[in-house]
């Protein structure tokens, strides 16, 4: 199992406001304009999927698959030639102060890893800066 995981990052917002927004993939419309289009670009948001290109994998889709209110939400892949899962979760430090961190999960073989693994590091960082960024409390 190959795993990337974002830095950990510190929302000045609470947990509940956080998973109110990351829960429903529209409220991620926001985030397009924060991520560079040279890597990723192409976004299309509905309740429960997100999809988008990257430019080294191809179209990448994702659909919600479990939601733990003020705490996680869990995505798995779509028509890739490998299964992707993607975690998003929270921890509350303090009433407007929380804890994020992006977890991706995948079974690639050696090739595969070393064609997606310097992208997906980079997607995953980028992601998860982006989501730091929002304004959850106007959302």
């Amino acid at each position: 199992m190959t795993e990337f995981v974002s830095e950990l990052k510190v929302i000045q917002h609470s947990d509940s406001d956080i998973f109110r927004v990351l829960s429903d993939l529209r409220n991620l419309e926001l985030v397009k304009g924060m991520i560079p289009e040279d890597k990723i670009k192409d976004f299309n948001f509905d309740k429960d999927t997100v999809s988008f290109t990257v430019d080294a994998i191809g179209k990448v889709t994702f659909e919600v698959i479990d939601r733990q209110p003020n705490r996680q939400v869990r995505f798995k892949s779509l028509r890739l030639p490998f299964d992707i899962i993607m975690e998003l979760n929270l921890n509350s430090i303090a009433e407007k102060e929380t804890e994020l961190s992006m977890l991706v999960q995948t079974n690639l073989n050696p090739f595969m890893r070393g064609m997606v693994e310097k992208p997906m590091k980079e997607a995953v960082n980028r992601i998860s800066d982006a989501l730091t960024n929002l304004p959850y409390d106007k959302i």
